[in-house]
């Protein structure tokens, strides 16, 4: 459940800055009005899920505040008060990765079944200090990781709507989607630089989980960005939206593998 929270907020953090930097002169104000109720609905899940795991927490009510930020944002969207809209925007990113900050120990520490291997290299070694701004750092960079491709496959999806936006903000969403993803590239391999030398052994197993996180959710995210860049220059903006549909889906599955990798070890991974 704690990693649901986690992946819930993580999002709901990299969506709300994914649009907050996009340009409103040049997008309708549809776009953000309709995806802040997605933030809605991730905050608020994620508030239900820390509630029944902490109770009154202190992530839970930022966790509150972000859906509550949301909401109010959506309402400042539909009458077209684009400053107060876009402020609200950072608003429920701010509560959002604090949030997912504050719950970050939840995950630390923490093995789970059958990884026995993780728990016994914590007790071989202590913890290097720069762990925990390390997983910090990748609360960040995860987030805005999963953001940016689902913020550009959202807005490459409302151009099938508003054929007659300017294809300028989706070629910035997707080469910043592109700077995230290599930023979350750099995190998570000191992070498993990190974990190498703390394990005793390294399981095959462990090993392939790596390579899927890597091949699919980095690697792989990497490609289909490029691959939509290119597509953008025929334009061709419905098989661009088809190609970050599936880069969307990479990062999920990277992102997620990366959590529970991470739960059973000492590092982001």
């Amino acid at each position: 459940m704690a990693i649901l929270a986690q992946f819930l907020l993580r999002l709901a953090f990299g969506l709300a800055v994914g649009m907050a930097v996009t340009s409103p002169q040049k997008v309708f104000s549809g776009y953000y009005r309709n995806h802040l109720y997605v933030s809605l609905g991730l905050a608020t899940l994620a508030t239900l899920v820390l509630g029944r795991i902490e109770g009154e927490s202190a992530s839970a009510v930022l966790a509150a505040m972000a859906a509550v930020s949301s909401f109010i944002g959506a309402a400042c969207w539909l009458y077209e008060a684009k400053r107060a809209g876009v402020a609200l925007l950072w608003a429920v990113a701010l509560f959002a990765v604090l949030a997912a900050l504050v719950d970050g120990g939840a995950l630390e520490g923490r093995p789970s079944p059958g990884h026995e291997v993780a728990a016994e290299s914590r007790l071989a070694k202590e913890k290097p200090s720069y762990a925990e701004s390390l997983s910090s750092a990748a609360i960040v960079s995860s987030g805005l990781t999963l953001g940016f491709p689902l913020a550009a496959m959202l807005l490459g999806h409302w151009y099938l709507n508003a054929p007659g936006m300017e294809l300028g903000p989706l070629r910035r969403l997707i080469l910043a989607a592109a700077v995230v993803v290599v930023g979350n590239m750099v995190v998570v391999g000191a992070g498993f630089a990190g974990e190498i030398g703390c394990r005793p052994t390294v399981p095959l197993d462990w090993l392939l989980f790596i390579l899927m996180r890597w091949s699919f959710g980095l690697v792989g995210v990497l490609a289909l960005l490029w691959m939509a860049w290119e597509t953008l220059k025929v334009p061709n903006t419905q098989s661009a939206t088809g190609i970050l549909y599936v880069a969307v889906i990479g990062v999920f599955v990277g992102e997620l593998t990366g959590l529970l990798l991470s739960a059973a070890g000492s590092f982001p991974l």
